[in-house]
């Protein structure tokens, strides 16, 4: 009676092992079922991230741009009177210039001049540090590209919404002349006592 008992007992827990080993192979099934459905939701959550992500690149390219052009057309139609009140007697205004030697380009946002005479204009919503020295660059190599400037003097000018890090100053300090609106309108905002550079 006893034996029989036991083998009660050990088909009770062989039935009881085999319970726990469907238990858990299904379990394991669930797991890597839910494992799959995890991987998919994390691509589909990247994916979606990295097109947010795209779009808001493109919305801020287009705000800067539209700004950028806005500047432009501040600066633009009342800068060859700036510039002739302050003596330099400009009489034309071009455009984006640009020109490619080998793999060393130049662009030019704003050209005024006359027949011995240059400004290059540089123009940004928010002027910084780096934009100015980036400017200085651009002036020292300016002849290397228009070599038909190479018996002009050349002036340069930063035209700007937003100054930041004192970069006003800063250009002041190296002999650039510094644009701003104020008011709704831009003005050149260097003193009477201010010596522009020549390149």
């Amino acid at each position: 009676m006893a034996e029989l008992s036991f083998r009660e007992e050990i088909k009770h827990i062989w039935h009881l092992f085999e319970e726990v080993s469907k238990q858990l192979k299904e379990t394991n099934r669930q797991i890597k079922e839910n494992e799959r459905k995890l991987t998919r939701l994390f691509e589909e959550t990247d994916r979606r991230f990295k097109e947010t992500d795209k779009k808001i690149k493109e919305l801020a390219n287009l705000f800067t741009g539209q700004w950028g052009k806005l500047i432009e057309a501040l600066v633009e139609p009342s800068s060859i009177r700036l510039f002739q009140e302050r003596g330099i007697a400009v009489e034309g205004v071009a455009r984006h210039l640009e020109k490619q030697k080998g793999d060393k380009g130049i662009e030019i946002d704003l050209l005024l001049s006359n027949d011995h005479e240059v400004v290059l204009v540089e123009v940004k919503t928010t002027v910084k540090i780096e934009h100015i020295k980036e400017h200085l660059e651009r002036l020292d190599k300016f002849k290397y590209f228009f070599p038909e400037y190479k018996e002009f003097k050349v002036y340069g000018a930063i035209a700007g919404l937003r100054y930041e890090e004192d970069s006003d100053r800063f250009a002041y300090k190296k002999g650039l002349f510094v644009l701003k609106c104020q008011d709704g309108v831009i003005k050149i905002v260097n003193d009477k006592n201010f010596r522009p550079r020549v390149w």
